[in-house]
C-alpha cells in the first residue's frame, strides 16, 4: 500500500466527526463535492467502506470507526508535538498547567510545586475546579497535570495514569484543652467540623462512628480545605483535617492535634496522560 495521504485522513476526520459532508464542507471552506472526492480516495487507498449514507447524515461503518480512532491518535499526537516543541523552543519560558481540586489543600500543592518556584525560565498556570471538568481540560490538552483527592478511573485502552504523590495521616485538631479528647467517647458530646460527605476523609470518619454506636454532634460539615482550615482555626469546635492542611497554626500553638486516626487518611493523586511528549516540567513534580 502506498504511503497514507494525511490530507485525505484530515478531511474524513472533519466528516467523521460532524456527520455530513455539507458541515464538514462549511468547515474545511471547501465544495462538498471536491470533499467527497477527498474521502472516496481514501477509501480506495483503504480498501474499505468508511461511510454509510443514511438519509441525510452519514454514519460510520465498522472500518470507518477504526480509522477515526486512528486519526485522532495521529491529530492528537500532532498536536502534543507542536505544544511541546514550542516549549522547547531557545529562550522560550516553559510553562506547567496545572488543575487543582477546589478542596485541595493549598499547603499540599504549594509543597509538591515547590521545585518549580523561583526558576527564572519556569512559569506556573493554576487552575481550581471540579475533578471531572479538570480531566477533560487534562484530555483536550488545557491542563498537562491535574493535581486531585482521588485517582481517574482506569479502564480497557485507558489513557490516564495515576501517581500517589502522597499519603497524608488524618487527626483531629482545635484550641488546647484542660483534659485530653477521648476518641471516639467525647464526639457525641464535643462539637465538630468535618469535611462534607462525598470526601474520602469523612467516609473513614463515618465507618468509626457507625464501628463504636456513636452519633457525632456536628458544628458544620464542609467541602472545601480552605474554609475547614479557617474553622478550625476560629470556632473552636474539634476539626477533622489532614495535619498539612493547618501546619501552621499547629507550628504557631493556635491549634493542637488532640489525635490521629490511624484508619483514616487522605491520598493524594498527581493524574496525567499518557502522551508521546509530555511535558518535560513534569519531572520535576511527579518525577
Amino acid at each position: 500500500m502506498a504511503a497514507l495521504n494525511y490530507h485525505h485522513l484530515r478531511y474524513f476526520h472533519a466528516v467523521a466527526r460532524e456527520g455530513s459532508l455539507t458541515r464538514a464542507a462549511q468547515l474545511l471552506n471547501v465544495s462538498p463535492s471536491a470533499l467527497s472526492v477527498q474521502v472516496a480516495a481514501l477509501e480506495a487507498q483503504l480498501g474499505q467502506k468508511l461511510f454509510d449514507r443514511r438519509g441525510r447524515g452519514l454514519l460510520l461503518t465498522e472500518a470507518g470507526r477504526i480509522a477515526l480512532s486512528h486519526a485522532e491518535t495521529v491529530f492528537r499526537s500532532g498536536e502534543e508535538l507542536l505544544d511541546t516543541l514550542k516549549g522547547l523552543a531557545p529562550g522560550r519560558r516553559q510553562v506547567l498547567r496545572v488543575g487543582a481540586v477546589a478542596t485541595l489543600s493549598r499547603n499540599f500543592q504549594l509543597n509538591l510545586l515547590r521545585p518549580l518556584l523561583g526558576q527564572a525560565e519556569v512559569g506556573l498556570e493554576i487552575r481550581s475546579g471540579a475533578f471531572e471538568d479538570l480531566l477533560g481540560q487534562l484530555e483536550g490538552h488545557a491542563l498537562d497535570l491535574v493535581l486531585a483527592n482521588q485517582p481517574a478511573t482506569i479502564g480497557a485502552g485507558s489513557e490516564w495514569q495515576n501517581t500517589l504523590v502522597a499519603d497524608q495521616p488524618v487527626s483531629l485538631v482545635g484550641r488546647k484543652r484542660a483534659t485530653p479528647l477521648r476518641f471516639p467517647e467525647d464526639m457525641a458530646t464535643e462539637a465538630l467540623v468535618l469535611p462534607g460527605r462525598g470526601s474520602t476523609l469523612r467516609a473513614g470518619f463515618d465507618r468509626l462512628m457507625d464501628a463504636a454506636g456513636i452519633t457525632p454532634r456536628l458544628l458544620a460539615e464542609v467541602d472545601d480545605m480552605a474554609m475547614l482550615r479557617l474553622l478550625a482555626r476560629e470556632s473552636g469546635a474539634v476539626t477533622l483535617v489532614p495535619p498539612v492542611v493547618v501546619v501552621d497554626e499547629l507550628e504557631a500553638g493556635v491549634l493542637v492535634e488532640h489525635c490521629r486516626l490511624p484508619a483514616v487518611h487522605e491520598a493524594f493523586y498527581a493524574i496525567t496522560r499518557r502522551r508521546r511528549f509530555p511535558n518535560p516540567l513534569l519531572k520535576l513534580v511527579v518525577g
